[in-house]
């Protein structure tokens, strides 16, 4: 486990080199849920890219921070990337804004990627849980 999360820090630490120096790509994103409810009780955030399944580092991919969960191909051959939904709560998000949402990776030829998109972050009780 302690070595999964030094290879995540140095993964993530070679990343955001590469995005800081300019030589990461960007590409476009699609989050779902575009509308966080801390109080819900989802489970995934999941990141649609425009990215080749086959050329993604998986172990390489970041949500503003948060270690992918899960990946997997969507029917068009496109890399789809799910993060734990409490990890990403556990952001420092603003409640009622717009936070915008980093994607970074880097691709089996060691191009860096990076994405964003704004979500909505919203503080709600749904109906019939108190």
């Amino acid at each position: 486990m302690k070595k999964s999360i030094l290879f995540g820090l140095i993964i993530l630490c070679a990343m955001l080199v590469a995005v800081s120096t300019s030589n990461a790509y960007e590409i476009l994103i699609d989050v779902s849920p575009n509308v966080l409810n801390l109080q819900s009780s989802g489970t995934v955030v999941t990141v649609h890219t425009n990215v080749d399944y086959n050329t993604v580092i998986a172990s390489s991919v970041f949500l503003n921070g948060v270690p992918i969960y899960f990946y997997k191909s969507d029917d068009r051959g496109y890399f789809v990337a799910k993060f734990v939904m409490d990890d990403v709560k556990d952001l420092p998000l603003i409640i009622g804004e717009l936070n915008t949402l980093l994607l970074v990776g880097v691709t089996d030829d060691g191009l860096a990627f990076t994405g964003t998109q704004d979500i909505k972050v919203i503080s709600i009780i749904p109906r019939g849980q108190k």
